[in-house]
């Protein structure tokens, strides 16, 4: 196939997906649905069923401006983005990885990141991580692995298992992302069951424990505490803005009620709210980071080290 096919095939592959789950995302907290059930989707606002021409990745949010066809109500931003960033990475995988040539891998990359997208949108939802991303990742993980060697081509524990001048054993990248799968797991819980002791209450959801279990079997042992550390990086730039977010919020409000609130007490009321957000999705950007970029950041940061 020709790279410009394969690459255009790709990033159509990634809107559908995308759309696909637009469907799971929505539906994930709703009682008496599933993926499933209805087969077709609905205007969340009228129920109306949407005719195929309606439901076209990315397009049809294009061609109707953002509204409901029927009912005039806005569709919400996310359904483009998450269509457009699921497309997005897609092809950024495929350019990265080597495209047509090496297909399996891209393959591979493309459903890692379609599920990290999925856990994403669902965290930032309902605080929560779908199972079927994290255990599924976890049982997933180690079979692609052994399918596809490439995966753990720059893992130390499966370049100690090759012989001088080979490639990657399946045997090795087996081993590579057990180990990811422990160290990731293992490490998060670790940290959660340490947390809970010294603070008293629960400091981290099991989901991000099995998240990021389900990520080190794809990305082995050293690119899962790679991931980890971009992780809470992210999660601590987030904390620090969200929480500058409320502190505004905080004056602000005080300000139009004439009611001048203290700028201690507006700081410990923006720290006490702004400082809780859901750690998933920085996981799975970690994750997404070290599963494509792994040789990249790992040279940044030997580069910059004292």
């Amino acid at each position: 196939m020709p790279p410009e096919l394969f690459f255009l095939w790709i990033c159509l592959a990634g809107l559908f997906v995308g759309s696909f789950l637009n469907v799971a995302i929505y539906r994930y907290p709703l009682e008496g649905v599933t993926v499933n059930h209805p087969r077709r989707s609905r205007c969340p606002a009228c129920e109306h069923t949407l005719a195929w021409y309606e439901n076209l990745p990315l397009l049809s949010w294009l061609v109707q401006r953002g509204r409901c066809r029927h009912c005039a109500v806005r569709i919400p931003w996310r359904y483009p983005l998450v269509e457009g960033l699921t497309a997005g990475l897609w092809c950024l995988a495929a350019a990265v990885s080597g495209g047509v040539e090496a297909w399996p891998l891209v393959l591979v990359q493309c459903l890692v990141l379609s599920g990290l997208v999925l856990a994403t949108f669902v965290d930032f939802d309902c605080m929560e991580i779908p199972d079927s991303v994290s255990i599924g990742g976890m049982v997933v993980g180690p079979l692609l692995s052994f399918l596809v060697p490439e995966l753990h081509a720059e893992s130390w524990i499966a370049l100690s298992l090759v012989e001088a001048g080979g490639e990657v054993t399946r045997v090795g990248a087996l081993a590579s992302s057990l180990a990811g799968l422990a160290v990731g797991w293992g490490t998060l819980f670790g940290i959660s069951w340490l947390g809970a002791r010294a603070f008293g209450k629960e400091a981290m959801g099991f989901g991000d424990v099995k998240l990021l279990g389900a990520g080190g079997a794809f990305v082995g042992p050293g690119g899962v505490l790679l991931a980890l550390m971009l992780a809470s990086f992210l999660a601590s730039i987030a904390g620090i803005g969200n929480m500058a977010r409320f502190f505004c919020l905080v004056r602000g409000r005080a300000r139009r009620r004439g009611v001048p609130k203290p700028l201690g007490k507006a700081l410990g009321t923006a720290r006490a709210v702004g400082r809780y957000l859901p750690f998933g999705p920085y996981l799975a950007a970690g994750i997404g980071i070290v599963l494509l970029y792994w040789k990249d950041v790992v040279e940044l940061l030997l580069r910059h080290a004292p």
